[in-house]
């Protein structure tokens, strides 16, 4: 029996206005929260620990990573800029600079060399973060409306745009396959074998597809989602499907049965963001400007 965090141990007070988005590193022993403050806050939720506070944006903070050794963020915003970060000190690195608008979502490929960015202009950039240049070495503009999700794995570079379409990129032979799901796209995730792709969308509904064929494997509703960006993640184990909402809720369904087996109430505002621990039966939410971390009921705080 998987057991499932529904049970909250604690709520970060961020206090960086309203927090747009907040991700877990690689490992799960940190999270970063990106606030409309124009801040990114790098944290221990285990403790509730606040480890440093990284300023250079100039407008809300829209997305956040970790590099695959913790040494590195980084980040995007309104301010139309990709920031990386090094961890330690809190020093910009650089300042990537090329969308015509705002930058929705930034993700690193998996050796943390290189950055991926979507944006409301429609296109993707990627940038090298070890070149001297400061120039895109690759832009992809075959989205037709802004790109709301980038997930990357080790061959692969899969978006969402408002379009309707997900697009999948092979990085090994430079092919790119594109699947219509019918309504405007928010968030889209590889499950961790990485065989499936499952996307959430505006007419609320999450969708699970086969990676390949773009087969519909399952569908899941009963949340409410159909006027902002809502992130959806699947448990540690790939047995459940999680989306935030705008009820006030977080959901979760069996894969797949497609069952909503149970919900977690955070409170009145949208869940819009959430992450789970790659590990281990904890997630963490954001909901107006707090954060959320939840663990299996029969957790017991360390101490």
């Amino acid at each position: 029996m998987t057991s499932l965090p529904t049970k909250e141990i604690r709520t970060l007070e961020c206090k960086q206005r309203a927090v747009r988005a907040v991700r877990f590193n690689p490992d799960g022993n940190y999270c970063m929260t990106c606030g409309s403050d124009k801040s990114l806050k790098l944290w221990n939720p285990h403790n509730g620990l606040l480890l440093k506070t990284y300023v250079g944006h100039g407008y809300d903070v829209l997305d956040a990573r970790s590099s695959v050794d913790n040494a590195q963020l980084c980040s995007c915003g309104a301010d139309k800029q990709i920031v990386l970060w090094d961890v330690a000190t809190g020093q910009i690195l650089r300042k990537y600079r090329g969308h015509a608008g705002k930058v929705n979502c930034v993700c690193f490929n998996e050796e943390s060399t290189v950055i991926f960015s979507g944006s409301i202009d429609a296109s993707v950039y990627v940038w090298d973060c070890r070149a001297r240049k400061m120039e895109p070495i690759q832009i992809m503009n075959e989205a037709k409306d802004s790109v709301s999700s980038i997930q990357v794995s080790d061959t692969e570079i899969l978006t969402g745009s408002v379009d309707k379409y997900i697009r999948r990129y092979d990085i090994r032979n430079g092919k790119m396959v594109a699947d219509c799901i019918g309504q405007p796209v928010t968030s889209v995730n590889f499950t961790k074998d990485g065989q499936c792709t499952l996307v959430s969308s505006l007419d609320g509904r999450l969708r699970l597809l086969d990676k390949d064929t773009g087969e519909l494997l399952g569908e899941y509703s009963g949340h409410s989602n159909t006027q902002y960006v809502i992130d959806n993640c699947l448990n540690e184990k790939d047995t459940h499907v999680i989306s935030g909402s705008e009820d006030g809720k977080i959901y979760f369904w069996d894969l797949i049965e497609g069952s909503v087996t149970t919900t977690d109430k955070v409170g009145t505002g949208a869940v819009h963001s959430v992450s789970f621990h790659p590990l281990e039966a904890c997630m963490i939410s954001a909901s107006e400007d707090k954060v959320h971390i939840w663990r299996e009921p029969s957790h017991e705080p360390d101490g």
